[in-house]
């Protein structure tokens, strides 16, 4: 069996607070009659009318997906009178019309927003955060090797562990669940963060071959 060289370990961190790139919301809508698949993107009256307000704003038709339809029946018994609940995932590219299509849903008075998915650039947070800690473990190492008065030789082992820090989003959903009259539109009708922000953690751990004292 080779016996293990003669080896130092170091470990070093980068942390790397990184903004939301874009954002999907996700919506429920309550439609008074029960149509399946993308016709209900134009035939579900309730559907219909946010889709249309959106894209007032902009919003590409495309960027409103739905994503389950579930029957609202009293008796057990679908009936042509049944009404539904449309669950939407509606992308939002641009984030300085964030507030806009906040405003928008909840003028909505059957619409509701149940969560935000806030999204990231992360692959390239955590390539720039992986090589400044290889950066300074490195550093680290040279300095710990010129005081042992040892000379570095290459890498016999190499651990890397990154971990998100994502703040809790401020969100009060009651915010979103009221009528278009429930507020003057001169008054702010959000209550809950339009920008987020996340934290990359890279960590690394090197064991360096050195040579003997």
């Amino acid at each position: 069996m080779e016996s293990k060289p003669d080896t130092i370990k170091v470990s070093a961190s980068h942390r790397e607070e990184i903004s939301a790139t874009h954002a999907d919301l996700h919506v429920t809508v309550k439609g008074s009659s029960v149509v399946s698949g993308d016709a209900a993107m134009k035939k579900a009256k309730e559907v219909n009318q946010l889709v249309e307000a959106l894209s007032n704003l902009g919003v590409k038709e495309d960027a409103v997906k739905l994503q389950g339809v579930q029957i609202e029946t009293s008796s057990g018994v679908l009936l042509k009178s049944s009404s539904a609940i449309y669950r939407l995932k509606i992308r939002c590219e641009k984030l300085d019309q964030f507030a806009e299509m906040l405003d928008v849903i909840s003028s909505q008075k059957n619409a509701s927003l149940e969560r935000v998915e806030w999204k990231y650039n992360e692959d390239a947070a955590h390539e720039s955060g992986l090589n400044v800690a290889i950066e300074k473990a490195k550093v680290k190492a040279e300095k710990v090797a010129a005081a042992l008065g040892v000379k570095l030789l290459g890498v016999y082992d190499f651990i890397e562990n990154t971990y998100d820090e994502e703040a809790p989003m401020m969100f009060k959903p009651q915010a979103m669940m009221r009528s278009q009259s429930a507020a003057p539109a001169s008054e702010p009708s959000l209550d809950m963060d339009i920008q987020h922000s996340k934290t990359i953690n890279v960590n690394v751990e090197v064991w360096y071959r050195v040579s003997a004292f």
